[in-house]
């Protein structure tokens, strides 16, 4: 095994506050249209297919993950420019995801949106490459659970940023047009700003003999991919068909004005948890305990709302949600960048693991359709995502190397 450097300087208020703002704009545009422009626009272009379509277009994404992480990880590693390499790859990705979604925007049909977020998805694994990298390249380990909240913290924020703007524009162009922007716009200090340390070059490969080497060789990496895995996968299952659960199950009047209330109740707690806890994490120098309070979090969520679905209770189990995801996000980058195995290789190594993220984001809805179809619908959903995330909190604590 190679030896891994361990950055000294520590970060600056306004680099953390240029990565923070960077990542508001990316998880918007990621997260919103999976959470209400997709599920909306595929609603009207195909009603009778919409949850079977929007299950094989994350599903599709999801497969396409699987390679291009590890692969633009190698790449990324690679890359020697004058322009950087990380930052190379964060404005190349920003570039690709913002083009996907203009023409997400003016498809008419099912399978024209599914190629085009195609190429948001593909764009989004280049941004997240080169991030991702450059915080094992360039934060200390006392930082990391700071950086790792000012990573995770943005996501929820751009959820409810980009539900409060979408839901008051009619039409499906401007929507896409305006998180385009929001893309380009908020990761341009970042790009304009940040300079790359110089770094030996890679000599690792990439496929699936260099995956399998990466986990067989490594057990901290590979139990805190499963962790991660579990984690999101539990999310994802929960999360994923938000706005058909207000419809079908509510039946409420504006489902939209719904979710919009359970998205603020959402971030209000996941904000308080990540950052609460990212500084906690830092001053106490552990990290699995949070993990764990994260899962259980998540679990009580799934169990109120699976128990006894209603509005009450979708507001109970958000803000339990909430909390456990938060805590959650506060360490989840702290603990990767401490299992990486070696300096020279870290965004292929991210890219692997960054699968544990994507993978189960993408895939997730395809099973949670598949649940919701076939296998005993919403309650059975909410209680499959509660023990996954159970289990994910036993795993942590195979990670030996971790406090």
């Amino acid at each position: 095994m190679m030896e891994k450097t361990i950055p000294a300087r520590s970060m600056s208020r306004a680099w953390i506050g240029r990565y923070s703002l960077a990542w508001l704009g990316l998880w918007m545009a990621y997260l919103v249209p999976q959470q209400f422009a997709m599920p909306d626009q595929l609603a009207r272009v195909d009603p009778a297919g919409r949850i079977t379509d929007f299950g094989v277009i994350n599903a599709v994404c999801g497969i396409v993950a699987l390679f291009t992480l590890p692969l633009f990880g190698t790449l990324c590693d690679r890359t020697r420019s004058r322009f950087g390499r990380r930052r190379l790859w964060v404005a190349g990705g920003a570039t690709l995801f913002a083009g996907g979604l203009v023409a997400t925007g003016l498809q008419s049909d099912w399978t024209g949106i599914g190629l085009s977020w195609l190429a948001c998805s593909i764009g989004f694994c280049m941004a997240t490459v080169g991030f991702t990298a450059l915080v094992a390249d360039q934060v200390p380990e006392a930082q990391r659970g700071t950086v790792s909240s000012a990573m995770f913290g943005p996501q929820t924020v751009g959820v409810v940023l980009g539900l409060f703007c979408l839901t008051a524009i009619p039409g499906d162009l401007p929507r896409y047009l305006l998180l385009a922007a929001g893309v380009l716009v908020l990761a341009a200090p970042f790009v304009l700003k940040h300079r790359d340390t110089t770094t030996t070059r890679s000599d690792g490969g990439v496929g699936l003999r260099e995956f399998v080497a990466s986990v067989r060789d490594n057990p901290a990496f590979a139990w805190t991919f499963g962790t991660r895995v579990l984690m999101n996968l539990a999310n994802a299952l929960a999360t994923s068909y938000q706005l058909y659960f207000i419809t079908d199950v509510l039946r409420v009047a504006h489902p939209e004005q719904v979710l919009l209330l359970l998205t603020l109740v959402y971030l209000g707690w996941t904000l308080v948890s990540v950052y609460f806890c990212g500084v906690l994490s830092d001053r106490l120098g552990r990290r699995r305990a949070f993990v764990a309070c994260g899962a259980i979090g998540q679990a009580l969520g799934c169990a109120a709302v699976a128990i006894a679905p209603g509005t009450a209770s979708a507001l109970l189990a958000t803000s339990l949600f909430g909390i456990g995801v938060g805590a959650f996000l506060a360490v989840d980058q702290a603990i990767i960048t401490a299992v990486l195995p070696a300096a020279e290789n870290r965004a292929r190594d991210l890219g692997i693991m960054n699968i544990g993220l994507f993978g189960p984001q993408t895939l997730g809805p395809l099973l949670a359709g598949l649940v919701i179809d076939g296998l005993g619908g919403y309650q059975f959903l909410f209680a499959l995502a509660g023990v996954t995330s159970l289990v994910s909190g036993v795993l942590i604590y195979r990670v030996s190397s971790v406090r």
